[in-house]
């Protein structure tokens, strides 16, 4: 590699751009009071629990492997579920549950869903597993999800997706906006 030769033109131009210059006498710097930073509050922790309503009220009947998911809460129009089930909502968010058990899988759902709803998401997208390995046949997590996202106050509607978003092993989910983001 060549050394590059620097012409005075170039040194002159170099300082001029840069200007006047002064040595450092100390690096060390004073802090003052003036200068903190203001304290910010400690945020507190969230309850995700108190979203659910009671289990009491809902009568849910169990399901297969194949069967498909369906909720609409009362008030909501048919046609915001003739949408949702074609995909017709863009997604905002993804959650993977399947493999979890029913506690992890609850509280990764609950936090998931506050957290998407504090951002402003509309339509969230939720896998959670046909359940194959599941003994008898008997999705769990397919079932309790099914309750969990009935019971949630957020939660609008859900639907199983179509085959090429997972089918019967994932949900849409249309989800209620945060008031501030209400225009």
């Amino acid at each position: 590699m060549t050394k590059k030769t620097i012409t005075p033109e170039d040194i002159d131009l170099f300082r001029q751009t840069v200007g006047k210059i002064h040595a450092v006498k100390s690096d060390k710097v004073l802090l003052t009071e003036g200068n903190q930073p203001k304290p910010y509050p400690k945020s507190q922790a969230v309850n995700v629990e108190e979203h659910l309503i009671s289990a009491a009220e809902f009568n849910v009947e169990k399901v297969g492997i194949e069967d498909s998911l369906s909720y609409m809460a009362p008030g909501l129009q048919h046609n915001a579920l003739k949408k949702l089930r074609k995909g017709q909502f863009g997604l905002d968010a993804e959650i993977d549950l399947h493999g979890l058990n029913s506690n992890e899988a609850k509280r990764q759902l609950l936090h998931f869903l506050h957290d998407s709803v504090e951002q402003g998401c509309r339509c969230v997208h939720i896998v959670h597993g046909k359940g194959y390995r599941s003994a008898d046949n008997h999705p769990v997590l397919k079932n309790n999800l099914n309750l969990w996202l009935r019971q949630h106050q957020d939660v609008q509607a859900f639907c199983s997706t179509p085959p090429k978003d997972g089918g019967t092993g994932a949900v849409f989910v249309l989800l209620q906006l945060s008031e501030k983001f209400d225009a």
